[in-house]
């Protein structure tokens, strides 16, 4: 580095007029090639391009760190001369610095301002998001996976992961360790938790403030590029969830250099609203626009989960929701990609195409499966549940339609809730009984089979893995993991204080959970115990190996049957059967083809599913129970298996019609030939029919 003129009032050097070549900034021979608006991007022929977004300043410094004294080198105002106030294509400063390069640590200060301030786009923060941000070169990584073609939504199975309790370690070279584990279970998508730069030593990652660097507390950016191409290898799609509807409490600096990036104009739960429409959000959406292509660039990621899209306030022409998923397509350079979102309202117009008026997203998570389905694991519909029931209606609903609320009234909210589903794919609604946050919600973070009966549990898996739409598990639950996942966040005392009360107050949702002696047994949010604890101990794949077969064989079935795997429109019907019980016919054939009477509709399958105890049907008049002609059902898999626990499957369907469905099981049925039978001489059929 340069030598630098005398140390100014807060100890850092400035570089004098006359510095040499290797420290005064420089506009380079040719236009710089940057991948993105903003940030330092190392340039191919050596130096870096700094580039920063700051309306509100006069100057700006890049302050370049090592082990000589700092160097300050002003940036340059682009166009020349532009000033505060300026329209919203001003207020860009930039410079290329050939003493820089990759690895260089910096900062910038602000005006006269005596303190530094990471990059708002630093690609990376060893030292946290108070401290310096780090050049980082994106193409120096050899990638292997130059004939990945992507992912799709459909035929997937989503597997969500939170890297820091992943795996003992909590680091992205230990979970690579369990690449090849987690695609011989069936899973296709990892769903990676948020992952961005977020103050203290634990996180859920959704208090995210640098959104272009990877956290250190997992590794280096090039271990985020290594876990994805060693995911890509063994056939796995990566998605990243990404939290665009508000930045963290501690370390986000970006009001400092432009309070545009946040408007007071609409409410968030979580803080001030990010400024997305109005006089002035061209840069702000320039930012978070480029910030969801290049995971998909630089990264390679597959696709991105996007975080309470009902918070991401837009009246604008043409949606952000809408530029963010065309920049992660163009981003993907032909490879297929995945878009899923989190919407609370259920706003099917996310997973329209655009020129039907929709977004263009691929998914939705499905809340009203998950809700139904706990309340007919537990028998308790408290708080946000009251409006399920967990009746065999609701189930059916899910697997013809997606959600059950379409525009009904809803209680919980006081209002009408969801769009139609008409005409949209079935794989578009991600079902689940497990996530981070409703583990999280029910107080001690308990798993879902902690909660209910084995049989039961078993049941609702098969359910949840077998139905139409894509199935999404929550780490450990394919080996039934013993290790809850509770609510962790470490902040400064004043802000852990408050992290406490909110989270007494989400429990207190529930009547049950309100209860003094269960907010008084709350695990503490700060501590590092409460993070420590859930963390998963992968020897539970032996001592759990009943749950964990049974995932397997699950997917593997919902794979290869191809009634199973079709996700085919209209592809499945539904019938109540009892209180409790229900069946689902998946069709081998084409439901809109018009019939033959070639067709014996061997390809059609059965999932029969009792939540109750055992019932018997005599007669059994519902017509999708009727095998196609001259065949039987025959069990093809059963949640009773004893391999799984269970205690064995009589067949379901006896002599004369009469069915027998076992209590809280579920069972899959395919057409077998009926036993060939001699025919009887006719005077014995004569006989038969006379009276006694």
């Amino acid at each position: 580095m340069a030598t630098a003129g005398p140390p100014d009032g807060d100890g850092h050097s400035r570089a004098p007029a006359a510095a040499g070549r290797d420290a005064t900034p420089v506009a380079p021979a040719l236009a710089p090639a940057r991948r993105m608006p903003v940030g330092a991007e190392a340039q191919p022929d050596g130096g870096v391009h700094f580039r920063v977004w700051a309306p509100d300043h006069r100057r700006v410094e890049v302050v370049l760190e090592g082990p000589e004294p700092c160097v300050a080198l002003p940036l340059i105002a682009e166009p020349p001369g532009a000033a505060p106030p300026a329209d919203e294509e001003y207020g860009y400063f930039s410079a290329f610095v050939e003493a820089a390069a990759a690895g260089t640590r910096y900062r910038y200060r602000l005006d006269d301002d005596a303190a530094l301030y990471p990059d708002p786009a630093s690609r990376y923060q060893p030292d946290g998001p108070h401290g310096p941000s780090v050049v980082v070169d994106p193409v120096a990584f050899p990638w292997t996976d130059h004939a990945w073609g992507g992912a799709a939504l459909s035929g997937q199975v989503i597997y969500e992961m939170h890297i820091g309790t992943f795996t003992p370690e909590g680091t992205w070279a230990a979970a690579t360790g369990q690449l090849a584990e987690l695609a011989g279970v069936g899973i296709t998508v990892l769903e990676l938790m948020p992952f961005v730069e977020f103050a203290g030593r634990f996180g859920w990652g959704y208090d995210g403030v640098d959104l272009f660097a990877p956290t250190r507390l997992y590794g280096e950016p090039d271990d985020v590029r290594r876990f994805v191409d060693r995911a890509h290898a063994h056939g796995l799609a990566v998605i990243v969830d990404v939290v665009y509807n508000h930045l963290g409490p501690d370390g986000n600096y970006l009001p400092a250099f432009a309070k545009g990036y946040f408007t007071d104009k609409y409410e968030t739960d979580w803080g001030a609203a990010v400024h997305f429409d109005g006089p002035g959000c061209g840069p702000v959406r320039e930012f978070f626009i480029a910030n969801a292509g290049y995971w998909i660039d630089e990264f390679h990621c597959d696709g991105l989960r996007i975080d309470a899209t009902q918070a991401i306030f837009d009246a604008s022409p043409v949606h952000i929701l809408t530029e963010i998923g065309r920049r992660a397509r163009v981003a993907a350079r032909g490879r297929q990609t995945i878009i899923v979102a989190e919407n609370e309202p259920q706003d099917t117009d996310l997973i329209r195409p655009v020129d039907k008026g929709g977004n263009g997203f691929d998914g939705l998570w499905n809340d009203d499966f998950h809700h139904a389905a706990m309340v007919a694991l537990t028998g308790r519909n408290e708080a946000y549940y009251r409006d399920h029931l967990g009746m065999p209606q609701e189930f059916i609903s899910t697997a013809k339609y997606g959600y059950h609320y379409q525009g009904q009234h809803y209680t919980w909210h006081g209002e009408r809730r969801g769009k139609p589903s008409s005409g949209l794919p079935p794989a578009a609604f991600v079902t689940f009984i497990q996530n981070h946050d409703q583990l999280a919600n029910s107080g001690q973070g308990l798993r879902a089979h902690v909660l209910t009966s084995p049989g039961l549990y078993r049941a609702m898996t098969a359910l949840m893995l077998l139905m139409p739409g894509t199935p999404m598990l929550f780490q450990g639950q394919e080996f039934a993991a013993s290790a809850p996942f509770l609510y962790f966040a470490d902040h400064a005392p004043e802000l852990t204080a408050l992290v406490r009360k909110g989270r007494r107050e989400t429990v207190a949702q529930f009547a049950s959970g309100a209860q003094p002696d269960v907010q008084v047994r709350l695990d503490d949010p700060g501590s590092l115990t409460t993070f420590e604890r859930c963390k998963l101990d992968f020897s539970e794949r032996e001592s759990h190996v009943e749950m964990y077969a049974l995932h397997k064989d699950l997917l593997r079935l919902r794979r290869d049957d191809p009634p199973l795997a079709a996700q085919r429109p209209r592809g499945v019907d539904g019938a109540v059967l009892g209180p409790e019980a229900f069946v689902l016919r998946f069709f081998g054939r084409d439901w809109d083809a018009a019939y033959d009477e070639s067709d014996d509709l061997l390809g059609d399958r059965l999932l029969i599913v009792n939540f109750g105890r055992d019932l018997d049907l005599s007669p059994a008049p519902e017509p999708l129970l009727a095998p196609p002609y001259g065949h039987r059902w025959a069990v093809r898999w059963s949640s009773e298996d004893p391999r799984y626990g269970g205690g064995g499957t009589p067949p379901p369907e006896g002599d004369k019609g009469r069915w027998h469905l076992l209590g809280r099981a579920a069972v899959v049925l395919a057409p077998e030939p009926e036993p060939t039978q001699t025919p009887k001489p006719a005077q014995a059929r004569e006989a038969e029919a006379k009276p006694t």
